[in-house]
């Protein structure tokens, strides 16, 4: 059996690119955008993976567009569903009761085993003060198994709550999940073992999408796209929680 090497949330914040592990005046001196440093991995991609691989994902993608998913998924102007789902540390977080506090900044990452996932932990972590100062709290869900290999302290330190949504229930309830198709599913099981990421054998994952929610549980901002690599601009996230306070 193939031995799977899970990443520690710690670690993924840590060391998802050398840019991005610099110190933080060298990041102010020298910073890309979260768009512009994944749009230099997709263009990594396309210049060094196989045909076959490419074309895959793309039909995955197209897949992704002519599924429905987009147009069925909670919006701007919908009652965001409320849920509860235990943290990195075990304890249950409810939305209701993370509203009370301010606004949420609600992302969904599809597992460690994403590099498109872990740049963009890595930006919201860095921007986690500029949330804060509009009183915002930020929670990340995502679809697979509670990192065991991750200790408490580790949990501890980090500056947004990451939770486990199980078989995806949470992301059924605000319509955003897609079937893989079989070659993609293929490739993710045999590249790194989703089903041990996920504890199923489903083939299933969440959109990448990003709400801002506002403290009457209405959604103000989405970020609903069919390719995994596209994420919610963190100037975006900024803007609709600028938004807020002007109503």
């Amino acid at each position: 059996m193939k031995t799977i090497k899970h990443l520690t949330l710690a670690a993924i914040l840590a060391t998802t690119l050398p840019a991005l592990a610099q110190s933080e005046n060298e990041m102010e001196k020298d910073s890309k955008t979260l768009t512009e440093t994944l749009n230099e991995r997709k263009e990594n991609f396309n210049a060094t993976a196989p045909a076959d691989k490419k074309k895959d994902y793309a039909e995955g993608i197209k897949a992704v567009e002519g599924s429905g998913v987009l147009e069925a998924a909670i919006n701007v102007g919908d009652k965001a569903p409320n849920f509860k789902l235990n943290n990195a540390v075990g304890k249950k977080v409810s939305l209701h009761e993370e509203l009370k506090n301010g606004p949420v900044v609600l992302v969904w990452y599809r597992g460690g085993w994403c590099p498109y996932c872990n740049i963009t932990l890595h930006y919201l972590q860095e921007n986690m003060d500029e949330f804060k100062a509009r009183g915002a709290n930020l929670l990340a869900l995502t679809p697979e198994n509670p990192d065991k290999s991750m200790n408490t302290t580790e949990k501890n330190e980090l500056e947004f709550q990451v939770l486990s949504d199980l078989d995806n229930k949470v992301a059924k309830e605000y319509g955003i999940v897609f079937k893989l198709t079989p070659a993609v599913a293929a490739r993710y099981e045999e590249g790194f073992g989703l089903s041990e990421y996920n504890g199923n054998d489903k083939g299933e994952l969440p959109l990448a999408a990003t709400y801002v929610i506002d403290t009457d549980g209405k959604v103000t901002y989405s970020f609903l796209h069919a390719d995994y690599r596209e994420r919610a601009p963190i100037e975006d996230i900024i803007q609709a929680l600028d938004e807020l306070k002007k109503d």
